[in-house]
């Protein structure tokens, strides 16, 4: 289904977005939140420079904001329409998908940003 060389698998992966043959980020799991924004400087493969330029990745706060009100509506809209819960019990719905989902939305919203700019190149060599 993710077939190296497609944004999806970049983006979902957190591999780099040209040559996608090592993760962007010091460590993989996002789920440890004190490493979860750290990245390598470089690809060690490639050599692409993931901080294209300073603050770089500050335009990803509008990809999060994107993905969080996706998020959002999806969980309105599966809790409140589909399950029929209050409208108390689907907005704590939302509030507590944010909290649990918000590390990969750190990470996705950073790997579609960085995506947008950068494409896959197979031939892409040190």
């Amino acid at each position: 289904m993710l077939k190296k060389g497609s944004k999806l698998y970049s983006i979902l992966t957190g591999t780099c977005p040209k040559c996608q043959n090592e993760s962007m980020y010091l460590d993989k799991n996002p789920l440890h939140l004190s490493k979860v924004l750290k990245m390598h400087e470089n690809c060690s493969h490639c050599g692409l420079k993931y901080q294209i330029e300073p603050s770089f990745f500050y335009g990803a706060m509008y990809v999060s904001y994107g993905l969080n009100v996706a998020i959002g509506i999806a969980v309105f809209i599966i809790s409140y329409v589909l399950l029929n819960y209050d409208i108390k019990v689907s907005f704590i719905s939302i509030v507590a998908s944010l909290i649990v989902l918000f590390p990969f939305v750190l990470r996705w919203s950073r790997n579609i940003y960085i995506n947008m700019f950068i494409s896959y190149d197979p031939t892409s060599k040190k």
